[in-house]
């Protein structure tokens, strides 16, 4: 079969079912995720890490961020998971169990007691639902990326692939949409009750995004491996064989999204300005500029995802970089004015950097991993640069802050990532529009697994738990 057969055209039906699930799913997922990093930020410092919030805010609110960055160590082990399940059984049935998992673990954050009601279990509960959350997320993005991207005819690729990413800025801007409408509506109330409502909400957004991911059809690419009588028995291990540089170059790509991104998204600078220790500005107006620049990130994932299919993944990545690289300093410069019009001056142009380093992310991400343990690579690539950038950044960035008095540190410490990333992207083979089959033999490691395929169905072993019959 011809790996333009295997492409949906765009004028099917099809097409449109898997990039709105795509979409959907990963919006509910990090409708969780970003709900959780807020909450952080604005009030789960006294509720669940009473003493430290009494005897030090600022530790309070740094333990806090460090129960984001905590799940982040899981998220490898997710797209371990999901990677070998998802090279062998299919990228859809882990798209719908990990939207499962994560939409499981925000209820019960929500219905957990605090620390004045059962002590140090609090904590120990909400740590432990962070790391669910961690693993479901590290596990997600792999399945709906490569679904997005294996359905899409090649010169759409980025197009397409840009609706999963799209889901992240669509989640965040969910989820600072209902914390600020929740926190106008409880207001004294919402350090009592309100703070869980948003929590308790993602049960309509899971059902929702299982009814529309359990209705598309499985990946073509996936299903012309499937029909190969001999599987990969271990694929994750034959990807670090083979495509090691890749996951490295993948890993450092969203390192450098990530290390900014999670200055608006993992809740450093809403802590900053409007947090018990921060600026002291409205907390209700913070939320809405956050929620504003979801909203422009969206426009600019998207764009940015239209452009790589014209001048390519990579250039797309380096003018992104390029410009965030530019808008560091100048960010914190002009939040410090305390002038809200200002304060919106520094956030949305951050936002056209962060989408040209995220739009394109899925197309290039599948384009430099072989067919056979694209899973495996994408997700674990991913999940590796969101610990090295994102997992810890608010953490770095508040200690950076309390150590040397000065917004000049967080943003030196940004410029550093943002270069490494810079120079690591710039090294990658450049993929776009090229063949995604299991015949493409120019991505590395792609003819060695072909090959090892071939090898066994010439000799005519069956297939047996040694061959990847079994787990």
């Amino acid at each position: 079969m011809s790996s333009d057969r295997l492409i949906l055209s765009t004028k099917k039906k099809e097409d449109r079912r898997v990039a709105v699930a795509t979409l959907v799913g990963t919006t509910v997922e990090w409708y969780d995720f970003f709900i959780y990093a807020n909450a952080v930020a604005l009030i789960f410092g006294p509720l669940f890490f009473d003493p430290l919030s009494n005897d030090n805010a600022f530790l309070g609110q740094l333990i806090g961020f460090a129960t984001v960055g905590i799940s982040f160590f899981f998220r490898p082990l997710g797209a371990l998971v999901a990677g070998h399940l998802g090279d062998k059984l299919g990228r859809k049935i882990m798209m719908v169990a990990t939207l499962i998992l994560m939409g499981a673990a925000t209820v019960l954050i929500g219905l957990l007691p605090t620390y004045q009601s059962i002590g140090m279990w609090a904590p120990v509960l909400l740590i432990l639902l962070r790391v669910i959350q961690g693993f479901s997320a590290g596990g997600e993005w792999g399945g709906a990326a490569l679904m997005a991207v294996e359905h899409a005819p090649a010169d759409k690729r980025g197009w397409y692939g840009g609706f999963p990413q799209v889901g992240v800025p669509l989640g965040m801007l969910t989820a600072t949409g209902v914390l600020s409408v929740v926190h106008a509506i409880s207001g004294d109330q919402f350090n009592v009750w309100g703070w869980r409502v948003p929590f308790l909400f993602s049960i309509i957004l899971i059902v929702v995004g299982m009814f529309i991911r359990l209705g598309v059809a499985e990946s073509p690419i996936f299903e012309e491996v499937a029909k190969d009588d001999v599987q990969l028995r271990l694929p994750l291990f034959k990807m670090f064989k083979y495509n090691g540089k890749q996951l490295v170059q993948g890993a450092l790509a969203f390192m450098g999204n990530n290390v900014v991104g999670y200055m608006i998204t993992g809740g450093f600078i809403l802590a900053y300005t409007s947090g018990s220790n921060g600026m002291g500005l409205d907390q209700n107006r913070m939320l809405n500029i956050i929620t504003l620049a979801s909203a422009a990130w969206i426009v600019t994932t998207m764009f940015s995802a239209w452009l790589s299919d014209r001048i390519g993944r990579v250039r797309t990545y380096q003018i992104g970089f390029v410009l965030n690289l530019i808008w560091v300093f100048p960010l914190f410069m002009l939040i410090n004015t305390g002038r809200w019009s200002m304060i919106i001056l520094a956030i949305l142009p951050l936002t056209i950097g962060l989408g040209l380093t995220y739009g394109p992310q899925s197309a290039m991400f599948a384009e430099i991993f072989p067919a056979r343990v694209r899973y495996s690579g994408a997700g674990l690539a991913y999940a590796m640069g969101a610990i090295l950038g994102g997992a810890f950044s608010p953490l770095i960035a508040t200690y950076l802050f309390g150590k040397f008095n000065t917004t000049l540190a967080v943003s030196t410490y940004l410029f550093v990532f943002t270069l490494i990333a810079l120079i690591g992207t710039s090294t990658i083979k450049d993929r776009t529009g090229m063949d995604l089959s299991k015949n493409a033999n120019d991505i590395p490691g792609n003819i060695e697994l072909e090959a090892a395929v071939e090898s066994k169905k010439v000799t005519g072993t069956p297939a047996t738990f040694e061959l990847g019959a079994g787990y």
